[in-house]
């Protein structure tokens, strides 16, 4: 299984747990996809919670 596969399949998984929902899987690949190189990063695979800063970013991008 590629780097690629298992994050995905991380992030499905993630989905189901934390946010009780069943993802299109298609969709799910296709934006792992999107998100290039980010994915594999530490830092940009994921959002700050406690940095307001950060949160604001995401919301203007998401608006």
């Amino acid at each position: 299984m590629s780097k690629r596969d298992e994050l995905i399949t991380k992030y499905a998984a993630d989905l189901k747990e934390k946010c009780g929902v069943t993802p299109d899987m298609d969709f799910l690949t296709k934006v792992t996809i999107g998100c290039g190189p980010s994915i594999y990063n530490a830092d940009s695979s994921t959002v700050s919670g406690s940095d307001e800063k950060e949160l604001a970013t995401v919301k203007i991008i998401f608006n």
